[in-house]
Parts: structure tokens; C-alpha cells; sequence
């Protein structure tokens, strides 16, 4: 197309020439064939002010330049030279969750959900641990009814190490680009909330810092999608004093598999020696096992999730957690959305957190459980994507 940018003196005649030669020049890039160039010809050529006018023409040839992008054909309604905005992208939530696309990475040093982050107002066991209250007070006992919450977060620090040297195919696995390194914190806290006779003390509380290499993984497993990798080292501990101090320090390794909505995670550990003389809960392993198996299912913006633990030795112990969670606005949706319109579910509801049921039986819920057998279901709320 061509552009006009000499510069004339103000006469109208001059413009009305100009426009038709605008017309007979472009003709053969059959954009102006549409009713609404020719108008906007009429309307430049009207223009008085000579560059004014000119900018018009320009204005009106650039627009025309990407009319075969976007043509009647294709949407009649939509205005002269508008393309449409790509599809977004969507990932998987494990992607999301460990930054695993390489064409859409975040920025290192941001701060991100680790672990899920729920306050649990109602959480009952049917079995409360005395043993956490002897520090404060041997005659108090702990209630049945608790609150439970957990705060974890994690960040990237280092992203594609060892790229080069890792990259590559591996049997059937397939490395992405090297690894990124990531450190993560999580606190589990049981709140004696209701417990006012003995000042609502919090009945144990979990500090979990740890390392995390991340190894970006693409391969087939029955079905599944191999997404990553990891290794880590893992300290969990109650900051108490003895009697009640426990604390252990692990290598960690973790697989993560998806398959559409189903996401799956096999996690183990090998827990480092300590000295005998320092060692709070030696027979830790007995109840915690060496690994456990994470499931989530997501569905109509649901999250069902299980958790199973097992020592893996004939007296078999080990545990069972159960999670559903699902947004306001969802729940809105399911139930209400046969008579309530989407825009006013919008206007009211939210799904900036979720409503959150777990259930829990078995050992090792907290430290101060680890040799406990726990039987408890809670509700509450849990954030969602709060960076």
C-alpha cells in the first residue's frame, strides 16, 4: 500500500485528488471492495487541514495493510483491520505449580504457594494427644476440637542449572533444559482455639524448611505425562524442649506424573543418622514409613485429593488423608445455576479461596502425633493462587 507523505498546500482539490489516487492505487489489494473504506475515503477527503487529512489516509492504509487477516469471511461484525487476541494458554497444574514451560517462565525470587494454605476452624479428633500439654501444664487435657491451620510457601533462587550438561534423553525419560533450584517453607499449627480454661495454647506446631532441585521432565508412563523430578533435603521439627522435642532431617525425592486432570505424586525419603544420645523420636520411621503416594483429581474447579502412607511392615501402619475443596463461586454455579443468572453469581461470589472438608486417620499428622494414632475431620477455607 502507498503511504502519501508529501506535504501540499491547503487546497481542497488537491485532497480530492489525492484521495482518488489513494483509490485507484490500493484497489488491487481488495480490502477497499469493503463498504466502510470507501466511507472513510469520503470522510478524509472532507477534511480541511492538510495534515490532518494526510494523517487520515495514512491512518486508513495502515488499517487496510491488515484487513486480510481478520476478513468479512471470517467475522462480519468485527471492525476493519481488528485481529483477534490469541487463545490464552493453558497450563497443567503442575506446570503452574513448579514453572515447568519453557515458553512461559515466571521470574526467579517470587513468592508462591508451596503446599496448600487453609485455616480449618473445625477440626475434631476423636483421639486428642495429652502428651503436647505436660510443658505448660501435667493436669490439662487437650479437647476434641481444635483449630488447624498450615502456611507454606516456596520460591525459585537458581533456573536452569546445568543445562547443558543435563539436558537430554535418558532411556525413555526425557530432561527439559536443565533444573531449577527452589527453597520452600511450611507450618502446620494445632490451636487449642476453644481450650480457654488452660489460655488456648497452641498444641504443636511444625516447622518445615527445605531445598529443592527440580529436574523439568517429559516422558510417557501408562498413560501419564512424567513432568518432574526432585531432590532435596527436608528438616521438619517442633521447637520444643525435651521431653516433647522432635525433629528428623531427610533427603527427599519426588515424581510427578498428570494425565488431563488427574496429577500424581510418588515421594520418598531416607531419613540422615543422628546420634543416639540426640535423637527425640528414633523409631520415627515405624510410623511414617518411607514414603507416601499423593492423588488429585480437579473437576468443575473441585479438588479431590488422597493421601496414603504406609510403613510397609506386618504390623502396617501408616495413614490416610481425604480433601475436597471447591470455590464459592463454583459451588454457586453447581447448585444455583439453573436459576440464577452467571452474572449475578459473578457479581457475589468469589473464587479467590475454597471452601475445604479433610479427613484424617492414622499416624503422623503432626510430630507430636507421629506414634499417635489420629481419627479427625475438619472444615475451613483454603486460599487459592493468593500470589
Amino acid at each position: 500500500m502507498v503511504c502519501f507523505r508529501k506535504r501540499q498546500a491547503g487546497k481542497a482539490l488537491w485532497g480530492g485528488l489525492l484521495a482518488l489516487a489513494l483509490v485507484l492505487i490500493g484497489l488491487p489489494c481488495l480490502c477497499l471492495a469493503d463498504a466502510g473504506v470507501e466511507d472513510r475515503l469520503a470522510i478524509c477527503a472532507g477534511i480541511q487541514e492538510d495534515a490532518a487529512r494526510l494523517q487520515c489516509f495514512d491512518e486508513l492504509a495502515g488499517k487496510v495493510k491488515t484487513a486480510p487477516h481478520v476478513t468479512h469471511a471470517e467475522d462480519k461484525s468485527a471492525p476493519l483491520g481488528r485481529v483477534d487476541a490469541p487463545e490464552p494458554v493453558r497450563l497443567s497444574v503442575m506446570t503452574k505449580e513448579w514453572d515447568l514451560d519453557t515458553d512461559h517462565r515466571s521470574h526467579s525470587f517470587v513468592i508462591r504457594p508451596h503446599r496448600m494454605n487453609y485455616f480449618l476452624p473445625v477440626a475434631y479428633n476423636s483421639s486428642p494427644n495429652d502428651e503436647a500439654n505436660l510443658e505448660y501444664d501435667p493436669s490439662a487435657k487437650a479437647q476434641h476440637n481444635e483449630a488447624k491451620f498450615q502456611i507454606s510457601f516456596k520460591a525459585k533462587i537458581w533456573e536452569d542449572v546445568f543445562q547443558d550438561s543435563l539436558q537430554g534423553v535418558y532411556g525413555r525419560v526425557k530432561v527439559v533444559r536443565g533444573a531449577d533450584v527452589w527453597i520452600a517453607y511450611t507450618q502446620l499449627c494445632f490451636w487449642q482455639l476453644y481450650n480457654s480454661a488452660f489460655s488456648s495454647p497452641f498444641r504443636d506446631t511444625n516447622y518445615e524448611p527445605e531445598m529443592l532441585v527440580n529436574l523439568r521432565t517429559d516422558y510417557d508412563l501408562l498413560g501419564f505425562k512424567g513432568r518432574f523430578l526432585q531432590v532435596g533435603l527436608n528438616h521438619q521439627s517442633n521447637g520444643r524442649s525435651r521431653p516433647l522435642s522432635r525433629s528428623w532431617n531427610r533427603v527427599v525425592a519426588n515424581i510427578g506424573l498428570e494425565r488431563n486432570e488427574f496429577a500424581l505424586q510418588l515421594k520418598t525419603w531416607y531419613r540422615l543418622p543422628e546420634d543416639e544420645s540426640k535423637d527425640d523420636n528414633s523409631d520415627i520411621l515405624r510410623y511414617m514409613g518411607y514414603g507416601e503416594l499423593w492423588a488429585s483429581y480437579f473437576w468443575k474447579k473441585q479438588r479431590f485429593a488422597v493421601m496414603l502412607r504406609n510403613n510397609l511392615r506386618r504390623e502396617n501402619l501408616g495413614a490416610v488423608q481425604l480433601e475436597w475443596s471447591i470455590p464459592p463461586l463454583a459451588l454457586g454455579q453447581l447448585m444455583l445455576g439453573s436459576v440464577v443468572s452467571e452474572e449475578t453469581l459473578n457479581k457475589y461470589l468469589t473464587d479467590k479461596f475454597s471452601f475445604y472438608v479433610q479427613y484424617f486417620n492414622g499416624y503422623g499428622e503432626g510430630l507430636m502425633d507421629y506414634n499417635k494414632s489420629t481419627n479427625r475431620i475438619s472444615f475451613g477455607v483454603m486460599i487459592a493462587e493468593w500470589n
